[in-house]
């Protein structure tokens, strides 16, 4: 009697431990909150953890953009880069070149330089002194003649190098300052599915571990490469129910390892989601805003550290 009754409790107490753990985890991912700044179609600015809209950028249609440390936020259009004060007063501009079609690209460097993207007949990267004089020229060999997919989120590197996605070319290259190629990724790997999959490389990332994150747009996955150009994690729609990859091109890579991915051509429901190494999904962003870029800005109340990988 003694015995059955002590397996019986013990079962109790086991079912309970289960269930509270099951809550704990359920609830944690449910408390997730985070505000960030959005670069979309319909609307730029800054989400606040509740939803609302914290800040507009008073035009729409952005392609990238930061907040920077100053609480500044520096945006890049098709035809101009503004960084705005809160008050959208304008301290920092750049008109795109006559010869060029589009901007892709804008980024704070350390120097003060902003580093900028031109798409056209004459594909380049810019470092743009705070003055507005070209520091740095880079020639790009996109591949393309089509400017709007030429290339994507170029960023500068710490080896002084910059490594930039190039849609068509199905490569993420890194360039010297003098133009020179010096590393390609290929994502049209067979293990990706291929060229079919059109696997079009848009945000690219070097983590701490210096491999690199990459969002691949029509390809509806994110994947990392490892130096070797070997892909060493991948994540897409086969992995959660619902399709919640939806053209994703933005994306943020957390201090805690987790990634937030921008579904850019999401009509509703998910358009923005955070997935963990494990592929759980662990926070999501059903507003009526879609995002072309992203920037978390805070979680539950506390700052996402300088400087974001994005």
């Amino acid at each position: 009697m003694i015995s059955t009754r002590f397996s019986s409790l013990c079962l109790i107490a086991v079912l309970t431990l289960l269930a509270n753990n099951s809550l704990q985890t359920r609830t944690s991912a449910e408390e997730i909150k985070h505000s960030f700044f959005v670069a979309g179609p319909t609307f730029t600015g800054i989400i606040e953890e509740d939803g609302s809209e914290g800040w507009n950028a008073g035009r729409a249609a952005a392609r990238d953009g930061f907040v920077l440390e100053n609480g500044n936020v520096l945006i890049a259009w098709v035809d101009e880069v503004k960084e705005l004060t809160r008050s959208h007063e304008v301290v920092f501009h750049y008109q795109r070149s006559a010869e060029n079609k589009e901007i892709g690209t804008v980024q704070r460097l350390a120097d003060g330089n902003t580093l900028i993207t031109e798409l056209g007949q004459k594909p380049r990267l810019l470092e743009v002194t705070s003055e507005g004089k070209i520091a740095v020229e880079v020639p790009l060999a996109p591949e393309t003649d089509n400017a709007h997919m030429q290339t994507r989120m170029a960023r500068k590197l710490p080896n002084g190098n910059y490594l930039v996605p190039h849609l068509l070319a199905f490569q993420v290259k890194e360039y010297t300052p003098e133009g020179k190629v010096v590393r390609s990724i290929p994502t049209d790997l067979e293990e990706l599915g291929g060229r079919g999959a059109e696997n079009w490389p848009f945000t690219a990332i070097v983590l701490e571990n210096k491999n690199v994150l990459v969002n691949l747009t029509h390809g509806n996955k994110t994947a990392i490469f490892d130096q070797t150009g070997k892909v060493v994690w991948k994540v897409s729609n086969e992995d959660f129910p619902g399709n919640p990859f939806d053209d994703p091109c933005g994306a943020h890579r957390l201090p805690n390892g987790n990634t937030v991915i921008c579904s850019y051509h999401a009509p509703k429901g998910i358009k923005v989601f955070e997935v963990t190494p494990d592929k759980k999904i662990v926070w999501t962003y059903t507003g009526p805003h879609r995002a072309h870029e992203i920037q978390v800005l805070t979680t539950n109340g506390q700052p996402v550290p300088w400087p974001p990988l994005k």
